[in-house]
């Protein structure tokens, strides 16, 4: 329940607004589609490596792994920061969801928020689990209830009984508001209504028979989820117009979903949505606060050589690292700027850090899978021992991820250059790339004297020879600027192994789909 609807929250609720006002309707469905064909590859690549190595850390240990570990830091950490800003971003979207019942003192809300996600993820990690589960059984009830709502409003259902259709792409200014700049800032918001898609492979280390579990929840997850996303931004952009007062400015955002609720004539339907809203606000808050602080203290535990400071690794008796979830909920107190500079402009703000960020961790998905990919075939194992492939994104799909996401980081800070410059938004699409760099390059001095010797193909850790008692030189796996070599990546380390469980599970299956019943157990299996 939580890989369905996990990544369902204040993207598709809140920030479709902003995308409607920005780029108007046309541009918000081609670009949510774009961007969901990318995500799909993304994650059919990233199924693949998580299917033969389940281990925890998923794409950021992948990237270290396979491609470089200089690079795989600084990923680690700006992912990190990367949950940390969605903590603030949700924070600071739950005063904007706020503003349709009251506008009093908005920023007391963000503090009641944030010691509520404190005090839950301080407790056992079960309250964590209990509370995602059932908010993400909500959000799926709400959004099947707003696909058919949106469907009877847009035929005529709605407070002046009139038929909708299509009107809202003519009206002027539609479907494509401000022009190539309008349409390129969606891709951004966009990205970050996708941003989490990426995290189902992070609990591949704790998935039960991940040889069959992790190819369905990649392939059949993902379709659920672009199902929600089009459908619901296809019906946003017939209902609702784009000049929609309040819909999106500096001061506010209006979501969609609660505008077309009420069109349907009745406030408590409105109020009702509103409601729903604000839980999945919280909902994407909650695993945000608990991705970043996991993150954080995997970056303290790290072996042979810490990436954090070793505080961050401290944890209760029931496990839970309180000095890493206090420093990931910390980043939050920038949602209390909005009581300065307008919670829908820092809002807009944080949603553009964020959604870059995603971005690059779907790059680097598409570098690690590259690298290991060459190393597979560089290395002579043949294809069929792969326990998962994607086989009809051999061999384009590492590079059009690469590629067409890199595209995207540029291209959707247009607006920010043209016809005007605007230094604060600029900043905001692309202040993660220099960073990036910086930590990369510092982590690569740190340990220039490994990049040069090669960590992993040192001479103290190959095997003796039997002529000598020094040991044999083995070949180097770590090149100049860190990157791996993956003629001697080692392939076979972590990869996993079924049990007799998994074989059981896989034979009870396999009769199940041949006997009498097999057609509703395919039923069942597709649908659970």
């Amino acid at each position: 329940m939580i890989a369905i609807a996990g990544t369902i929250g204040t993207g598709l609720f809140l920030g479709t607004g902003k995308s409607l006002a920005e780029g108007g309707p046309a541009s918000m469905l081609i670009c949510y589609a774009i961007v969901g064909s990318i995500v799909y590859v993304t994650l059919l690549l990233l199924g693949e490596m998580a299917t033969q190595y389940p281990v925890a850390g998923s794409f950021n240990a992948y990237t270290t792994r396979f491609f470089s570990p200089s690079y795989g830091f600084a990923l680690s950490w700006n992912y990190w920061f990367n949950d940390a800003v969605s903590v603030a971003s949700d924070l600071t979207a739950a005063q904007l969801v706020l503003q349709f019942w009251t506008d009093w003192n908005p920023w007391v809300i963000s503090l009641l928020f944030w010691v509520f996600l404190v005090c839950v993820n301080a407790a056992h990690v079960s309250a964590y689990g209990e509370l995602e589960y059932w908010l993400s059984f909500l959000k799926i009830v709400t959004i099947v209830i707003f696909i058919i709502v949106g469907i009877l409003v847009n035929v005529g259902v709605n407070s002046e009984h009139h038929y909708i259709g299509g009107e809202n792409w003519r009206i002027p200014g539609a479907p494509f508001v401000g022009g190539f700049g309008g349409f390129a800032k969606v891709f951004v918001t966009a990205s970050f209504a996708f941003g989490g898609t990426e995290s189902l492979g992070i609990t591949a280390g704790e998935t039960k028979n991940p040889s069959r579990n992790m190819p369905r929840v990649v392939k059949f997850v993902f379709w659920r989820i672009i199902l929600f996303y089009l459908l619901s931004i296809l019906l946003i952009g017939l209902n609702v117009p784009w000049d929609y007062p309040g819909l999106s400015n500096k001061t506010t955002t209006t979501s969609p979903f609660t505008i077309v609720f009420k069109e349907i004539g009745s406030n408590a339907s409105a109020s009702f949505m509103n409601t729903v809203i604000l839980t999945s606000v919280l909902s994407a808050g909650n695993h945000a606060l608990f991705a970043g602080t996991r993150v954080l203290y995997g970056l303290a535990v790290t072996s042979p050589q810490p990436q954090a400071p070793r505080i961050f690794s401290w944890t209760t008796k029931a496990g839970i690292p309180i000095p890493a979830l206090l420093a990931t909920s910390s980043v939050s107190i920038l949602c209390f700027g909005s009581s300065f500079i307008g919670s829908g402009q820092l809002w807009s703000w944080l949603q553009n850090i964020v959604g870059v960020s995603n971005q690059i961790a779907w790059v680097s998905i598409g570098l690690a899978s590259w690298r290991f990919r060459t190393a597979w075939v560089r290395q002579g194992r043949p294809l069929s021992e792969l326990k998962f492939r994607a086989a009809w994104t051999w061999p384009w799909g590492p590079p059009f991820v690469v590629i067409t996401t890199f595209a995207l980081i540029i291209i959707q800070g247009w607006s920010s250059v043209i016809p005007t410059f605007s230094g604060v938004d600029f900043v905001s699409f692309y202040v993660e790339l220099p960073v990036m760099l910086v930590m990369y390059l510092a982590w690569l001095f740190i340990n220039r004297t490994p990049v040069l010797k090669g960590r992993e193909a040192d001479a103290s850790d190959a095997p003796p020879s039997p002529s000598t008692s020094t040991p044999a030189p083995v070949p180097r796996r770590v090149r100049w600027f860190g990157l791996i070599d993956t003629a001697n990546v080692d392939l076979f380390r972590d990869e996993h192994k079924d049990d007799v469980h998994d074989q059981i599970e896989d034979q009870e299956r396999d009769l199940r789909l041949k006997g009498r019943a097999r057609w509703l157990w395919r039923l069942y299996y597709y649908l659970a």
